[in-house]
């Protein structure tokens, strides 16, 4: 852990103050690869308004100081967006009853230092507190091994998930679509879902 920095949850309205910072942050981490995410603050405040209108929403601000340093999202997958019901829905599960994970992101001189650990921890408590989900999940975008900007030190987070108790499920996936730095205009990217039985503790 580091010592310096604290922790804050934020739920629903209460993280409008907080927009402009976790939009400039997410941003700049995203990027790096796998998203190499062109972006743009317009389509963050967008995106992030999701969790403001979400009263069951969650977001784990990491502070250094008054600096945001690190964040991590959450919310019940019925308050998301379409993209991401869909392959539940079409799988026949029940919305009602599944806690969404959105993305974790944290500056790299804070990494490897247990801060991913406990915003995972901080989610599923979130979510048990809130005591009607049964299984809690999140997407990752797709990349190839041989993609031409991935780094010759990139490790792979899928090791760290499976010993936070989440599998991959290759008959849930969607589709998102962005800019990646070197493109021109946006495209599609593959997304695929993990999920975890929540009454599980890693």
């Amino acid at each position: 852990m580091v010592d310096s920095v604290r922790i804050e949850r934020v739920s629903g309205t209460a993280i409008v103050p907080h927009l402009p910072a976790l939009a400039r942050l997410r941003i700049r981490v995203f990027r790096d690869f796998p998203y190499l995410y062109e972006g743009s603050e317009e389509y963050e405040r967008s995106y992030l308004q999701t969790y403001v209108d979400s009263p069951d929403s969650v977001i784990v601000l990491v502070h250094d100081g008054e600096r945001l340093v690190g964040a991590s999202s959450g919310l019940p997958l019925a308050d998301e967006v379409e993209d991401l019901r869909r392959p539940f829905e079409q799988r026949g599960d029940d919305l009602s009853r599944i806690f969404y994970c959105g993305e974790s992101i944290l500056l790299p001189e804070y990494r490897g230092r247990g801060l991913g650990v406990r915003f995972f921890e901080e989610r599923e408590a979130h979510a048990r507190r809130l005591g009607r989900f049964d299984t809690i999940c999140f997407c990752a975008v797709q990349r190839p091994d041989d993609h031409p900007r991935r780094p010759a030190d990139y490790v792979p987070l899928d090791a760290f998930w499976q010993r936070r108790g989440y599998r991959r499920q290759p008959e849930l996936v969607t589709t998102f679509v962005w800019q990646d730095l070197d493109e021109t205009e946006e495209s599609p990217k593959p997304m695929m879902f993990w999920t975890k039985p929540l009454g599980e503790r890693a």
